[in-house]
C-alpha cells in the first residue's frame, strides 16, 4: 500500500483476498501510514504490517517477502512508486520487495488526472507493461478535493478479481498486462479528421472525433505493443496511457508523419478520416463576406493507405478503415462490397468498414458497429457496441494476422459482450 487518499480502499482489497483464501502479507510505505493506521491492516491480514527495511524480525525482509510471494499487488500505486519501480530504485521496503521478486506483479494506479496523464507517468507505465507487469487501470470518477476525472483507484471487487485470475492462470480481463500477445511489436494508429485550410479561419474537414482510433491505440498498448498515435488537432482527447501522441493538422502533415515512421512499425492502423481533397491554394488573409462567395478549387490528397500498401515490408500488418453510407435494406452487402474493393485496391490486410449513416455508429458517437474484412476471406461482424469493444475485436483480428499471416478464410459474428 502506498501513500494516497485511495489507501482506504486497500483495506477492502485485503479483506476480499483473505475471504478468497489468500495468505496476505501487508507492506505499507511510510506515506501510507499517514492515511491508514497499520493496526487496521494488521487486524485484517494474515500477519502484521511491515513498514521498514530496518525494523523487521528478518535481517533481509524484502528478499523473504519477494521470494515467498506467489503474487504482489500494489494498491494504491502512486506516481512515485510507479516511477521508482520502472527505474529500478529501491528506496523503501515496498520497492525493494518489488525488485526482489520473480512473482507476477499487479499494479493499481491512483492519482489525480493531471498526474495520471503526465508524459513521465505514461512512459513509466509503458515500461512496466513491456516487462509484463499487470496493470489494473484507474477509473473515471470523483477524486480527492471534489475534482472529477480519470485516475480514481479501481474498485476493490475489480482488483481482487484480477488478482485471483492472475493467480489461477486465467486471462485477467481487468488487467492490461495479461494476454500481452503484442509485446515487442511497434504500432502506429492514426486518429481524427484532418483540416484543409481555405484561409486562416476556415477549413474543409469532417466530423471524425478520433475516439475509435484512440480506443484502438489503448487496446494495442494493453496487449503489449509500443504505440504511437498520429492524431489530428480535431481529436482533442486524453492521451491513452503508455501511448505517444504526434499532433498533425492537414492530410499532408498526416502523410509525412505516417510515412516517415511506417518502416519501423509492425502494425499500422489507418483509423483517421483523412481528407480526399484539399483547396489547391489557401488564401493568405481571411476571405471577406463582402467580397462574395470565393471560388475554391480542389485537388486530390495523397492516398496514404495505398502508399503504405505499395511500400509495406514483409510481416507488417496494415489495417484500413472505410466510413461508408449504405442502403438500409442492403447495408451489409454494400459494406462488404466497399470493403472488398478497398482491400484489393489499397494492398491492406484488414479493412474495418462501418455505415456512418446508421444510428449510433461512427463519427462523434461512443458506440460503433463494424464489419472487419480480411484479405483471406475473413469476415467479422461486430454489432453495435462501445468503441472500446470494437477496438478489442479489431486488435483480435490483428493478432490473428501477426500469429498466422496465412490464416484460412473464416466468417463469424462477434457480439459486444464477447469483445469487451
Amino acid at each position: 500500500m502506498c501513500g494516497g487518499i485511495a489507501a482506504y480502499k486497500a483495506v477492502d482489497v485485503c479483506r476480499r483476498l483473505i475471504d478468497a483464501g489468500a495468505f496476505v502479507s501487508p507492506v505499507m510505505t511510510r506515506g501510507a501510514t499517514r492515511f491508514i493506521g497499520p493496526l487496521t491492516l494488521s487486524a485484517l491480514a494474515s500477519e502484521p504490517v511491515r513498514t521498514s527495511l530496518w525494523e523487521s524480525p528478518e535481517p533481509i525482509p524484502h528478499t523473504r517477502l519477494g521470494q515467498s510471494a506467489d503474487l504482489i499487488v500494489v494498491a494504491p500505486a502512486t506516481a512515485r512508486l510507479i516511477g521508482a519501480y520502472a527505474a529500478g530504485i529501491s528506496s523503501d521496503l515496498l520497492t525493494a520487495t518489488l525488485l526482489a521478486t520473480r512473482a507476477p506483479v499487479v499494479v493499481c494506479p491512483a492519482m489525480h488526472t493531471e498526474m495520471w496523464e503526465h508524459p513521465a507517468v505514461s512512459e513509466n507505465i509503458a515500461t512496466l507493461r513491456r516487462r509484463g507487469v499487470h496493470l489494473v487501470e484507474p477509473e473515471t470518477g470523483r477524486l480527492a478535493g471534489g475534482d472529477v476525472g480519470s485516475g480514481r483507484l479501481a474498485s476493490p471487487d475489480t482488483i481482487a478479481a484480477v488478482v485471483i485470475d492472475v493467480l489461477s492462470g486465467r486471462p485477467a480481463d481487468g488487467a492490461t498486462g495479461a494476454g500481452q500477445q503484442l509485446v515487442g511489436l511497434a504500432a502506429i494508429v492514426t486518429a481524427g479528421g484532418t483540416r484543409e485550410p481555405i484561409d486562416p479561419v476556415r477549413f474543409i474537414g469532417n466530423r471524425s472525433s478520433g475516439k475509435q482510433g484512440y480506443a484502438i491505440a489503448a487496446e494495442l498498448a494493453r496487449r503489449g505493443a509500443v504505440v504511437t498515435v498520429i492524431s489530428s488537432a480535431a481529436a482533442s482527447l486524453p492521451r491513452p496511457v503508455g501511448v505517444d501522441v504526434v499532433a498533425v493538422e492537414t492530410a499532408a502533415d498526416m502523410e509525412q508523419a505516417v510515412l516517415s515512421r511506417s518502416e519501423a512499425a509492425d502494425i499500422v492502423v489507418m483509423a483517421a478520416a483523412v481528407a480526399d481533397f484539399r483547396p489547391k491554394a489557401a488564401a493568405g488573409q481571411k476571405l471577406k463576406k463582402v467580397d462574395g462567395p470565393p471560388e475554391v478549387i480542389l485537388e486530390p490528397t495523397t492516398d496514404i493507405l495505398a502508399a503504405l500498401g505499395a511500400r509495406r515490408r514483409p510481416g507488417q500488418v496494415l489495417v484500413g478503415f472505410a466510413a461508408e453510407t449504405a442502403r438500409p435494406e442492403r447495408a451489409r452487402e454494400d459494406l462488404l462490397r466497399y470493403a472488398r474493393e478497398k482491400l484489393a485496391s489499397k494492398g491492406a490486410d484488414l479493412i474495418v468498414a462501418n455505415d456512418v449513416a446508421a444510428a449510433g455508429v461512427g463519427f462523434s458517437h461512443d458506440t460503433n458497429a463494424v464489419l472487419i474484412v480480411g484479405s483471406e476471406g475473413l469476415e467479422i461482424d461486430v454489432p453495435l457496441a462501445t468503441k472500446e469493444a470494437v477496438a478489442a475485436a479489431v486488435v483480435d483480428a490483428i493478432i490473428r494476422r501477426t500469429a498466422n499471416p496465412a490464416a484460412p478464410s473464416t466468417s463469424k459474428s462477434v457480439h459486444s459482450q464477447e469483445t469487451s
